[in-house]
């Protein structure tokens, strides 16, 4: 989680033009589409031209973290941190990094764009609109979702069962009032009232697609894919069928192109797309990372919450269908995180804790087991605190060294790339040892197959348990030929089970899985276990409380 003294260093930072930025890539400015002068979008003839070319893919370094708690663990300032270390081992580096939803930002959890010394700037402006992406993405969804209400409205030639409408509206905003709705109330011009619902922007399927995509073809189709509902036969009705794709295509054509920006030292930084972890697959745009590995000798990129979520995700949909295996990985962990689970009140973090630290290494352990297990070479960073004693952090090291795991300490919040440099030269370290990269399922395994693959090796679960409702919905997927899709499951980041109070080492549990969501343009089929919802609601006291702006436009308050 940042913090205020991140703006302040955020405001105070001077930034090169992003031309210069792009001048170092070997990027020229006929490639960019500036917005401003600190941020830009590539081209479609720049990526054309990156991509078709045969220049090197530089390494993907994948960052992820253990299981979260309100301690913090820093794993995007890590992410942007290792870069600038890298570049300051005389290394061509660069990070590739999700946009923030203003979502979180004005809710609790606050912006993502890293802290410290380790961030990417311009801050204010990444996390509030930035180039309009957010916006293109829920215009684009909520174009399809108007044109299947006035279908509805004008005959419903395609016969859809108005029951069987699966497909919500969105907003960039935290919203539990909109869960669930009512819409087409207001008389015969209103429309067909029926039950309805939103979802955030970033549990969108468009977000996935436009992530998930490497062209605007391409793009096109998975639109296309979308299943809205069925018709009264049971059949599945998509955008194509709704003539919609070609329209929200349109609106998403500016935003298919990757943002370039800066950090804190001036290392170019690839943001672009959003999709939540814990809703969603997790992971920045693949054409952002293409194009990054075109630039950069070696890219790191992050994954959404723990090793559980958006690092599986990533290993499981991004990479086998993007060809993005990475080639090292970083876990991030920090004494605090590890402290609370092990049992110690956020509020008595401070004080040194040997007990507690050593229970709560059982979560860093399984973690570990999880990024070890794909056959990639790992280091696990010890982001630092300065809290943190120096028998807390001997204790870490040499439980990582006992266990014959890479481990690196890790400063970068306090000290920028300096404070990467222990962890760079680890990570060049693992870089030169060969991987053997594999995903735990295979698409043509049943639905129920990869679901019981995930929650047995990643979670450590028994297997998954799926409710009257799920085992419907997992028939119809394959009497449709659904069933050979990957799986996203959507679940609590708190905990390896489905239980947000599950702690940091459950055992003998299952997962029950509720609903299945088909993300046919996306290519899997969400499975939501637990209560995990795809609207978040703001808490008792939103930090828009605290974010202001004055006369000349300085924002205060963001974090």
């Amino acid at each position: 989680m940042s913090s205020p003294i991140d703006l302040e260093l955020a405001q105070a930072a001077t930034l090169r033009p992003i031309y210069e930025v792009a001048l170092d890539l070997g990027l020229l400015p006929t490639d960019l589409e500036a917005y401003g002068t600190t941020k830009a979008k590539i081209s479609y003839s720049a990526i054309r031209r990156l991509l078709e070319s045969d220049t090197p893919n530089g390494k993907i370094v994948l960052v992820t973290a253990i299981t979260p708690t309100p301690a913090g663990e820093g794993k995007t300032t890590v992410t942007i941190g290792l870069a600038q270390a890298l570049c300051k081992l005389g290394k061509r580096a660069m990070c590739a990094i999700r946009e923030p939803s203003m979502g979180p930002v004005f809710g609790m959890k606050g912006g993502a764009t890293g802290g410290g010394r380790a961030q990417v700037l311009p801050m204010e402006e990444i996390n509030l609109h930035f180039t309009g992406d957010m916006h293109a993405i829920s215009s684009a969804h909520n174009l399809l979702a108007a044109v299947l209400d006035n279908h509805l409205h004008h005959g419903n030639a395609l016969d859809i069962a108005t029951r069987a409408v699966t497909f919500p509206r969105v907003m960039d905003m935290n919203d539990r009032s909109l869960r669930s709705v009512i819409c087409g109330l207001g008389g015969r011009n209103g429309g067909v009232p029926r039950e309805s619902s939103f979802s955030i922007t970033v549990a969108s399927e468009v977000m996935a697609i436009l992530c998930l995509s490497n062209s605007l073809d391409e793009l096109k189709e998975r639109l296309g894919k979308i299943v809205v509902g069925r018709n009264r036969s049971g059949a599945p009705v998509t955008a194509a069928d709704l003539k919609t794709h070609g329209a929200m295509a349109a609106l998403l054509k500016d935003a298919l192109k990757p943002n370039l920006v800066q950090t804190l030292e001036g290392t170019p930084a690839m943001v672009h797309g959003g999709p939540f972890a814990n809703i969603a697959h997790g992971c920045s745009s693949v054409l952002g990372t293409k194009v990054a590995r075109k630039l950069a000798d070696i890219v790191t990129t992050e994954a959404g919450f723990g090793s559980d979520l958006g690092f599986e995700k990533y290993c499981d949909i991004v990479a086998p269908t993007a060809d993005l295996a990475p080639d090292a990985v970083v876990l991030v962990a920090t004494i605090r995180a590890l402290k609370m689970h092990g049992g110690v009140a956020k509020d008595a973090l401070g004080e040194e804790n040997i007990a507690a630290l050593r229970k709560g290494l059982t979560n860093l352990s399984r973690h570990a087991k999880n990024v070890g297990g794909r056959g990639v070479p790992f280091v696990i960073a010890i982001n630092h605190f300065t809290s943190d004693t120096q028998a807390e952090t001997e204790l870490v090291k040499s439980y990582c060294e006992t266990n014959g795991w890479r481990v690196a300490f890790c400063n970068v919040w306090g000290e920028g790339g300096e404070g990467g440099r222990e962890l760079g030269e680890a990570v060049l370290s693992a870089l030169e040892t060969p991987g053997d990269f594999a995903p735990v399922y295979t698409p043509e395994k049943s639905i129920r197959e990869k679901l019981n693959a995930v929650a047995r090796t990643v979670y450590g679960a028994k297997g998954v348990i799926l409710t009257s409702e799920a085992n419907a919905q997992r028939r119809w997927l394959e009497t449709h030929q659904f069933d050979k899709l990957r799986v996203c499951i959507a679940k609590t980041q708190y905990s390896f089970s489905d239980d947000p109070k599950g702690g940091g080492d459950p055992q003998d549990f299952s997962i029950t899985v509720r609903e299945l969501r088909l993300s046919a343009g996306a290519g899997f089929i969400v499975a939501l276990a637990g209560e995990i919802m795809t609207m978040p609601g703001l808490p008792d006291i939103p930090a828009a409380e605290d974010i202001d702006v004055d006369s000349f436009g300085k924002i205060s308050g963001l974090f």
